[in-house]
């Protein structure tokens, strides 16, 4: 069976740490605000498909450095070449290029530790897609999220942003922020569901990584299933989702934690949990 050495991984676009059950992503270009290239897109993209061999990584946190988050698509790395292969008549090449980012999103989602964001400053285009992507978000009141592709001429459709966002905020709110590019604040962020909570730009990384570590300490097997019927069961109807909980948590209740739990109440003690 194939495994990922989250220990001795060691990127070549971002940063990577592992400390216990829970590994922190940073986005470590700090003078351009952290943007992505095609190189960073895939990488990301390949270390959340191998996270699901990764048996000792129970929770993942996302963060940028130096006081933001993501910047989106690097202009000169990733737009220029795309303009270019636009005027080369190259849909061959545009496609694969949008492909490859929507299936980031893909792996982000089908990857079964949760993903806590940090986000602080700009979190804009691309970068706002990884927080919607994820599932929780942390920010700071500084945080300004934007979906601006817009403003380059493109459709707010882009990565899952019109399957997903309208999903957090709601179909008015996505509209909204997907016609006109605006960024949305801290504040509006949190009213409307897209931010857990907001914190002080210090705290920001170190609440999301505590938060991580209170999941990779909890029944992280149910949390696997509980983050997969999330998911899947955005196209379910009402029936069919109730009975997928039904094997689901029969499922959970084959586990050691879920034993492990009825004792720990019975003793009058915390379960200590295993993730199995």
């Amino acid at each position: 069976m194939k495994r990922f050495d989250a220990q001795t991984y060691a990127s070549e676009h971002f940063d990577w740490a592992v400390s216990g059950k829970t590994a922190t992503v940073t986005l470590n270009r700090p003078e351009r605000k952290n943007p992505l290239t095609f190189e960073s897109y895939g990488e990301l993209r390949d270390l959340f498909r191998d996270l699901i061999y990764a048996p000792d990584i129970k929770a993942v946190v996302i963060a940028g450095a130096g006081g933001n988050f993501c910047s989106g698509g690097d202009v000169h790395e990733i737009i220029g070449p795309l303009v270019r292969m636009k005027e080369a008549g190259d849909m061959g090449g545009l496609l694969a290029f949008t492909r490859m980012t929507g299936d980031l999103v893909k792996a982000m989602r089908h990857c079964p530790q949760p993903i806590i964001a940090a986000l602080d400053g700009i979190c804009a285009g691309a970068g706002a897609i990884l927080a919607m992507a994820s599932d929780l978000r942390i920010a700071t009141p500084r945080t300004r999220t934007a979906f601006l592709f817009v403003r380059v001429g493109l459709a707010g459709a882009d990565m899952g942003a019109c399957a997903m966002l309208p999903r957090i905020i709601g179909q008015g709110r996505a509209a909204e922020l997907l016609f006109t590019g605006r960024a949305m604040t801290a504040e509006e962020g949190e009213r409307w569901g897209f931010h857990n909570r907001i914190v002080a730009p210090e705290a920001v990384l170190a609440e999301a990584q505590a938060l991580a570590t209170q999941l990779a300490a909890g029944p992280t097997f149910a949390h696997g299933i509980t983050k997969t019927c999330l998911h899947q069961e955005w196209d379910m109807g009402i029936d069919a989702a109730i009975e997928a909980e039904a094997q689901a948590q029969a499922i959970c209740m084959q586990t050691g934690d879920f034993g492990r739990a009825y004792r720990a109440f019975v003793s009058k003690g915390s379960p200590v949990f295993e993730g199995n």
